[in-house]
């Protein structure tokens, strides 16, 4: 089976082709090619005759997955058979979550990575900045609110995965949830799909009124799915709700402002309430991740967004007085936690 290089060596190499790796991987879940590998093992004749390309063309770009650790190599099962083919689990997936179909918040992200290549000395020594028509935080104007949601709503699938593994524990019927910095609603609305009992605020800027009425409109959700306006940086956060959710939203912040959040949770929450924390937390495997958003946001100093190890929570929260502190399992870990 092949595996990634590994070495200070390969490591480089394989960052300096990294603009080339990205194009085989991207014309491989284009040309429906890793449809057909992940299940495999497939052979490059059925390959080749199912999306009608060249063999010997073919045979190469399966060498460049290969040299990527992405496919593996089967020998054929008897002599007169053919070498086989086969991506390493959960390619697919991974392939359409990282490189899948662009939002346009994305793109702007994107171009103002470009305005720091090459100028990360400037940077460093605060001579030049993303500027605010590529990249303002936190978003100011109706459009740049209403691509940043978009782009947020986007990437819910693991986000979603993990509530819905733990629905039932989490959200008795009759619950009522509030999710802080919740966006268009659209997470909200895939938790009110599967809980018919529940019950969601979002609790956001007032300019994401429209957007929230758009989703609760669309979704069939009149009753169920309801807004609060407010800055939480600037007020409390509302009262009367059994549970209160940061998804996505602590990790925006230094940490005293995600502490001073935490406590503001506290304070909201009755006793017996229910805190939610889900976000990327910092592991070996999402530091690549992360290396896109450190980068550009070298050049954004009012963005301190980075990914945060699961301990800091796991500790900060004992400390703000939180009982039963637990992390449940999915593609994004769930913190959980009590009011007294």
């Amino acid at each position: 089976m092949s595996e990634a290089p590994s070495g200070p060596r390969a490591l480089l190499h394989l960052l300096f082709n990294g603009a080339r790796a990205v194009d085989v991987v991207e014309t491989a879940l284009r040309l429906g090619l890793l449809d057909a590998l992940e299940p495999g093992p497939v052979t490059l004749a059925a390959l080749s005759e199912r999306h009608g390309l060249v063999p010997a063309r073919l045979d190469k770009f399966l060498d460049c997955l290969e040299s990527l650790g992405l496919v593996r190599r089967e020998p054929p099962p008897d002599a007169h058979g053919e070498t086989r083919y086969a991506a390493v689990p959960g390619l697919r997936a991974a392939a359409e979550a990282v490189l899948g179909p662009r939002s346009q918040e994305r793109d702007r992200e994107t171009y103002a990575w470009r305005e720091l290549y090459g100028h990360l000395p400037e940077v460093l020594r605060g001579e030049r900045s993303v500027s605010p028509r590529s990249f303002d935080w936190p978003p100011r104007t109706p459009e740049q609110v209403a691509g940043f949601e978009a782009s947020m709503a986007a990437g819910l699938g693991p986000i979603v995965e993990t509530f819905r593994a733990h629905a039932d524990a989490l959200f008795p019927a009759g619950t009522r949830l509030l999710d802080v910095g919740g966006g268009d609603g659209s997470l909200a609305a895939h938790l009110l799909e599967a809980r018919p009992g529940l019950h969601v605020d979002v609790y956001n800027l007032p300019s994401c009124e429209p957007l929230v009425e758009r989703t609760r409109r669309a979704r069939g959700l009149e009753g169920r799915l309801g807004f609060v306006a407010g800055d939480f940086l600037r007020e409390p956060l509302p009262r009367g709700h059994d549970a209160l959710a940061f998804v996505r939203v602590l990790h925006d912040w230094p940490e005293d402002t995600a502490l001073a959040l935490l406590r503001a949770a506290f304070e909201a929450l009755p006793p017996g309430g229910r805190l939610l924390i889900c976000e990327e937390f910092r592991t070996p495997e999402r530091l690549a991740a992360q290396f896109f958003w450190s980068y550009f946001l070298m050049g954004v100093d009012s963005c301190g967004s980075r990914l945060r190890d699961v301990a800091f929570y796991t500790r900060a929260l004992p400390a703000l007085d939180f009982r039963e502190v637990r992390v449940l399992p999915g593609p994004f870990e769930l913190v959980t936690a009590l009011r007294p």
